[in-house]
């Protein structure tokens, strides 16, 4: 399951990737379009501009923006970025590997098999899409 400061994070991104090369966007809109608590936006949109992918300036005209272009970010990007991993289960994560507590041995456990084909499906698609790529809502009119 995603958290809240993933699901806020995409949603800021997502925010600024609409809005990009349109110079910067002040926190207070962004949280007030995405629903976001503004002190948390701050430090989340704080974390994204230490990994590089949010520029910000500050003052009276200031704001924040992407740093790179929106076809540069994949959903995978950022949910490593927040989460640290794709994976479900600790063993079955690429570069943050833990062996499970009360478990089998890794070599005699189906259920991380499972779990490594799950987070190997898991990064293809997020790894596929990026801020750029539309994403139609289901219940849209048309």
């Amino acid at each position: 399951m995603l958290s809240q400061r993933t699901r806020y994070t995409i949603r800021a991104l997502q925010h600024l990737a609409d809005h990009y090369g349109e110079g910067p966007i002040q926190l207070t809109q962004i949280a007030d379009a995405q629903n976001i608590p503004a002190k948390f936006l701050t430090v989340i949109l704080s974390e994204m501009s230490r990994a590089g992918l949010v520029a910000t300036l500050r003052g009276k005209d200031g704001g924040y923006w992407l740093a790179l272009a929106p076809v540069d970010i994949s959903y995978g990007d950022i949910v490593r970025l927040t989460r640290g991993s794709l994976a479900l289960v600790p063993c079955a994560s690429r570069f943050a590997h833990e062996t499970c507590k009360n478990c089998l041995e890794e070599s005699k456990c189906r259920l991380r098999e499972l779990m490594l084909r799950v987070r190997d499906e898991t990064a293809h698609v997020l790894d596929g899409i990026t801020l750029a790529d539309p994403i139609a809502l289901e219940n849209a009119p048309h």
